[in-house]
């Protein structure tokens, strides 16, 4: 293993009926503003749920934050910040919501124009606003992380950031607040939270047992439990263990001391901003082909992967790799989420322009060896079609 620090100061509230315990996690005199989604926040109860546990605190609400948070829309909740001298953030939703929170927290007090935030990948930030979560959807681990994604719409630019600052104070997780999401975002947030531990997993040997390990209970366990989680969207035990392998995969502990790749989501985050697929279909349809695709680098780690998590151990080592990916592919399809660019109506002549939002971004040097230069991503995506 490289050498490495591992720090997550999150604390976690696991189980049904714990947002109740919000009046303690918050302090007394606190001036909150609870941010949120769309309806369903307000639909199911979950915000009114919020507000009474929030007792006589001054509390402001926003709503209206995106699937893939808009800086545009975060500037207004960072001016509400400022304008009602408001000192801590909750964040009521799934990563999108957190994730917004999260911009807003460092946007707050940054003296500068917040898109250097984002243009520094969040090193510029300094000091930031305490954040606490109620998570409704399992899928990104940003409720406990210190990282987001934020899209400014006006420049087409989907960008991430991370600050130690950012970790949330507490995170609120009782699986019951998942019963009632679409079938869509259940399946999503199990392909988003796979592709997070393959992103530090399927990469080259470095002597990380502990971290290897680890990594293959968690795909194990979203292979297991993801499937049912769709056939049995009331079953508490399913998605309490989604809700905890989601923030498992992300959290930073599977991922210390060993190399990571991201390649496959640089490229997807392009995909949503140019064609708005939803963030895990472009995972979904850019995984198999990439690992296709980097089958030679990824050689050690795919065999052991094909072996571990697949079961698979007959035929040579070629056929073994190839019935991985295809088992991969297999997986999220079975859960209803499409692989090929052409499910989403996209064709070849959409390649050049998502390869110039790349190199526009930086994005010219991605993987685990900084070696997927454009020409590879070109080869990726038509590999996708």
């Amino acid at each position: 293993m490289f050498n490495f620090d591992f720090y997550n100061p999150t604390h976690i509230c696991f189980g049904q009926g714990r947002i109740a315990e919000l009046d303690r996690l918050i302090p007394a005199n606190a001036r909150v503003l609870v941010l949120y989604g769309g309806s369903s926040a307000q639909r199911t109860g979950t915000l009114a749920e919020v507000q009474n546990a929030l007792g006589q605190r001054e509390v402001h609400l926003f709503g209206g934050i995106e699937a893939n948070p808009s800086y545009e829309k975060l500037l207004e909740a960072v001016e509400l910040v400022r304008r009602e001298k408001l000192d801590f953030l909750l964040a009521v939703g799934g990563g999108s919501v957190i994730d917004g929170t999260k911009f807003v927290a460092a946007a707050a007090n940054y003296t500068g124009e917040p898109w250097e935030i984002l243009q520094s990948g969040g090193r510029k930030i300094s000091q930031a606003l305490p954040i606490g979560t109620v998570l409704t959807l399992s899928a990104t681990g940003s409720e406990m992380n210190n990282g987001g994604v934020v899209t400014r719409l006006s420049l087409q630019a989907k960008l991430p950031f991370r600050n130690n600052l950012l970790f949330p104070r507490f995170s609120i997780l009782d699986p019951t607040k998942s019963f009632t999401l679409p079938v869509r975002q259940v399946a999503n947030g199990v392909v988003d939270a796979f592709v997070h531990v393959v992103e530090q997993y399927l990469t080259y040997p470095v002597n990380a047992p502990v971290q290897d390990r680890f990594a293959e209970g968690l795909l194990q366990t979203l292979i297991e439990q993801g499937p049912l989680a769709l056939s049995q969207p009331q079953d508490y035990e399913v998605r309490a263990n989604l809700m905890w392998v989601a923030s498992m995969a992300l959290n930073g502990l599977i991922g210390a001391g060993v190399p990571q790749d991201w390649s496959t989501h640089m490229i997807g985050h392009e995909l949503t901003v140019l064609h708005g697929l939803d963030h895990a279909q472009t995972l979904a349809v850019l995984l198999p082909s990439m690992l296709q695709q980097r089958r030679t680098a990824k050689r050690d780690k795919l065999l052991q992967y094909a072996e571990r998590v697949w079961s698979l151990r007959d035929g040579d080592e070629e056929q073994r790799i190839d019935e991985a990916i295809a088992q991969t592919r297999s997986f999220f399809e079975a859960l209803g989420v499409k692989t090929r660019l052409s499910d989403y109506n996209l064709d070849q002549t959409v390649i050049t322009p998502l390869l110039a939002q790349l190199e526009s971004h930086g994005m010219s040097k991605l993987g685990e060896h900084r070696d997927i230069d454009l020409a590879t991503s070109r080869l990726v995506l038509e590999a996708s079609l």
